[in-house]
């Protein structure tokens, strides 16, 4: 059945927009993704789509704008974040509006960062007709790393699990490959391509020496952090074979031996020294801000148990993919996908929101925020 013009409402088009916008996930950062779609007010017709491709390019709205040429004046823009008004790596956007003739914009939401906001005033000051708050939610849900970097000042933290159906994430001799299957595996890829950086813990390294990259999908490599207090690991696993597109970080305690320093800087690791808490781990809150500050705005936290418990301890996750295998392994030593302290009351348990289950092949993914990503999801950023 075909669709009607009394069917294409903002809403409608704001999608294709969020749409084209995802398309840059994993490019742009420290830059969010944003989706643009240039639509005739009168025809319902959509004139051109863009995106934000990669960090440094044009904009979604130039690139949009770009394509329609002359067809852009008297259109409307539907584009997911405010259009900026600084000049940073490209001109501003709002003056790439106003010389295109476009007759009004509307927004999914405003733009929080100081360098950037108050594109929406500057456009209505030059009487362009502007709107924002169209599909709120599933802009920010978009860009969410980009919000969290600005507003927190810190990385918005995905934890991705893959166990059985009794939580653990490998037997008790370590053997784990594999508990989900072929498409759980790309889903866990395609998370490591959108994010900056993946983080294990030296455990992981050592059961599975693994190489934490995007083989299975086109896609760049997340730069890789790797929990080591003490600089213990060797130079013989994968995550040392550095290049232009496989980058590797080690975290450690601010009193490490300056020789194994030294060895690693000259295999092109860099090494943070990073305070230790009260239990002798690296204090999590740190390593969060030393990653803002080096543009690190999204950090997939793959495992293993304890890395998983001890953020979940520390309050530090937004955003959850638990992926359960058809699997019971009932080894009672077996390695629990998430080991915290014991809880005084279930009241400390980590609760969870908006949970939404989806089949992947033969295991089952829960997709869920808990209530850190989901309040950072609810701020208000549509206020004119």
């Amino acid at each position: 059945m075909g669709l009607y013009l009394k069917d294409l409402s903002d809403e409608f088009f704001m999608k294709i927009a969020i749409k084209e916008g995802y398309k840059g996930l994993g490019w742009t950062s420290p830059n969010p993704s944003v989706g643009a779609v240039l639509v005739n007010p009168l025809t319902k017709q959509i004139i051109a789509k863009g995106y934000h491709r990669k960090f440094g390019y044009p904009h979604a709205e130039v690139e949009v704008i770009s394509k329609a040429g002359e067809k852009a004046k008297g259109s409307i823009l539907y584009v997911t974040l405010e259009p900026c008004s600084h000049y940073g790596k490209t001109p501003p956007c709002t003056e790439k509006i106003l010389e295109s003739g476009i007759s009004k914009v509307i927004c999914g939401i405003r733009d929080p960062n100081p360098l950037a906001k108050g594109g929406l005033e500057y456009l209505k000051s030059k009487g362009i007709e502007v709107e924002v708050g169209i599909l709120e939610k599933e802009a920010k849900v978009l860009t969410r790393f980009f919000l969290s970097h600005i507003l927190r000042k810190r990385p918005w933290v995905i934890m991705k699990v893959a166990s059985s159906l009794d939580g653990k994430i490998a037997t008790s001799t370590g053997e784990s490959k594999w508990i989900t299957g072929d498409s759980a595996r790309k889903l866990a890829h395609k998370l490591r391509h959108i994010c900056d950086a993946i983080l294990v813990g030296k455990n992981t390294i050592l059961k599975d020496n693994p190489e934490l990259t995007c083989r299975l999908i086109k896609g760049k490599n997340p730069i890789r952090l790797i929990l080591d207090t003490h600089l213990t690991l060797d130079l013989n696993f994968k995550i040392f074979e550095i290049n232009e597109t496989k980058k590797t970080i080690i975290i450690c305690g601010e009193k490490v031996d300056s020789e194994k320093e030294k060895v690693l800087r000259k295999k092109r690791v860099e090494v943070w020294k990073l305070p230790l808490n009260k239990k002798g781990n690296i204090d999590l809150n740190a390593l969060l801000e030393k990653c803002n500050e080096n543009n690190i705005c999204s950090i997939l936290v793959e495992g293993g148990g304890k890395v998983h418990g001890n953020f979940l301890e520390e309050n530090l996750v937004d955003e959850i993919f638990y992926i359960i295998g058809p699997i019971i392994i009932g080894d009672k030593m077996g390695v629990p996908a998430v080991e915290r302290e014991p809880l005084e009351s279930l009241k400390s348990a980590t609760f969870l929101k908006e949970i939404k289950v989806k089949k992947l092949g033969d295991s089952f993914l829960f997709h869920c925020y808990t209530e850190r990503g989901f309040n950072l999801l609810n701020t208000p950023l549509t206020s004119l």
